[in-house]
């Protein structure tokens, strides 16, 4: 039976936190807070005016929220940060809207579904920090966010992924002092992840395994923080007959795409798209297979995906994302961009894309075709990171095609973005998505020991979704609990 975890467990290991906390001055943030910042105590506040938006400081945990104010150094909060891509670039009439992670601290958001990942364990009396050491399985940024966030809360970090990652992703881990792990092969290769975290298992029990695709605080997270700052777009942005008509996210972990739960509650007419890589169409027809969308680890279906509430599959052509990365990022694309009349400002701002990020656009683009959306149409989605993730992959690029130019530019503007059409997409009915659900069989109930009661509640209890992603009000009261136990904030 799959339960919530809202009560201690273990009183002595909570009492290690306690003093942990106390002695290395770390005041832990509520969810609460990383909703409406406004909520953050002042002298959390005065702290933050002192420091980097990534510097390892306890302080920074309070930085885990879309509405940092985008400056490097002293900064506090504002609204929601988020880039609208305009319909000379998407060639379509709907408005499509992404969340921007890149003022997250490590330039990521994923560093909020660790901390939702990580402190309830905490809070519980599960991990000790004493001795416990916090392993984060990922396809990239998971892992990054987890080792900052146990850096902050001083416990030491075990990074597993992928070795064809992009490098910044490996140097950062090793200057914070995680111990790295690197996986066989690319971002669809999650089973060699799974398989080091079973050897974790039998041969060090001093770690605890924080796995994202199956750990409810992940999707809790993006229910309880990232879902209420995309209403808060979207109510700023909407028209007098405005709609949200869709909220697209790449599956991945199935974190982010958790924020759809609560944006259909709110908007029950939207639909809800999950992308993924045309290379590797896992949802779309059972398929497998290597791509360079990196961030959306797939193969399997995640034991925290709501399949339930899943409206459409869009799959996305790896080829098409690293040419408009290209088209985005050089020199000669920019140029060409400017030339259609585009501010120049705002072509410089699409740097805030990553590779996920201009797939979850072109998933956007798909559904705004098939559903034929207007101008009063609003699409959410999310840029997770930035392109400064991927300097290398601009690189590799140049040694592998050449250098960029401005007939290279207008290919991938007709091309990969006017040219998107509507295949490779599904719109699914109730029994395609007992389908996509039925597939975590073959992963989690055969290869990581799940019960298959358990795999069957999770599509039969019609409250279960719903109880395991509203536990951040009950560990809002633990945290505050937490919180005056230590004594830091009384302190500061």
């Amino acid at each position: 039976m799959i339960t919530i975890s809202d009560k201690v467990v273990n009183p002595d290991v909570l009492k290690k936190a306690v003093d942990r906390f106390r002695e290395r001055k770390i005041v832990l943030p509520t969810f609460a807070q990383m909703r409406n910042p406004e909520l953050v105590p002042d002298k959390i506040k005065a702290t933050l005016k002192t420091i980097g938006l990534w510097d390892k400081h306890p302080a920074n945990l309070f930085r885990i929220t879309w509405k940092n104010e985008p400056i490097a150094k002293g900064g506090l909060y504002g609204n929601v940060n988020y880039i609208e891509i305009p319909s000379e670039i998407t060639g379509v009439k709907a408005r499509i809207v992404l969340l921007v992670g890149k003022y997250f601290p490590t330039g990521a958001h994923k560093v909020g579904a660790a901390y939702g990942c990580l402190a309830p364990r905490i809070l519980t009396g599960e991990f000790d920090p004493t001795y416990h050491k916090a392993v984060w399985p990922s396809t990239g940024n998971y892992c990054r966010g987890g080792a900052f966030d146990s850096y902050l809360m001083g416990v030491t970090a075990v990074a597993i992924l992928p070795e064809e990652m992009s490098k910044e992703r490996f140097s950062w881990l090793k200057e914070i002092g995680a111990e790295v792990i690197a996986t066989p092969g690319c971002e669809s290769n999650v089973k060699e992840i799974y398989d080091a975290c079973w050897d974790i298992r039998r041969n060090r029990p001093d770690c605890v395994i924080f796995n994202q695709f199956d750990e409810f605080g992940n999707p809790c997270w993006h229910y309880n923080v990232t879902a209420p700052a995309a209403e808060e777009v979207f109510n700023k942005l909407k028209s007098a007959n405005g709609k949200l008509a869709a909220y697209v996210s790449a599956t991945g972990s199935a974190g982010t795409i958790g924020a759809g739960d609560y944006l259909k509650k709110q908007f029950p007419q939207m639909k809800i798209v999950a992308s993924e890589a045309l290379q590797c169409p896992t949802l779309l027809n059972n398929g497998f297979g290597g791509h360079r969308i990196e961030g959306i680890g797939d193969k399997h279906v995640p034991w925290v995906h709501n399949a339930k509430n899943t409206d459409m599959i869009t799959a996305i052509d790896d080829e098409d994302c690293m040419r408009i990365f290209r088209l985005f990022n050089e020199a000669d694309g920019k140029n060409y961009l400017r030339s259609l009349g585009l501010d120049a400002s705002f072509v410089d701002s699409l740097g805030l894309l990553g590779i996920s990020g201009i797939s979850n656009m072109l998933s956007a683009i798909k559904a705004a075709k098939y559903y034929e959306m207007t101008n009063d149409d609003i699409i959410l989605t999310l840029a997770t990171d930035s392109a400064e993730m991927y300097q290398s992959r601009l690189e590799e690029l140049t040694l592998e095609k050449g250098a960029y130019n401005s007939t290279q530019a207008v290919k991938d503007m007709e091309k990969c973005l006017l040219g998107q059409g509507t295949d490779h997409l599904k719109e699914l009915n109730y029994y395609d998505r007992k389908a996509i659900h039925n597939l975590k069989y073959f992963t989690w109930v055969e290869q990581q020991a799940k019960e298959i009661d358990d795999l069957n509640q999770l599509w039969y209890d019609r409250t279960i979704w719903d109880n395991m992603l509203q536990q951040a009000n009950k560990w809002d009261e633990m945290i505050n609990e937490f919180n005056e136990a230590t004594g830091v904030l009384k302190s500061l």
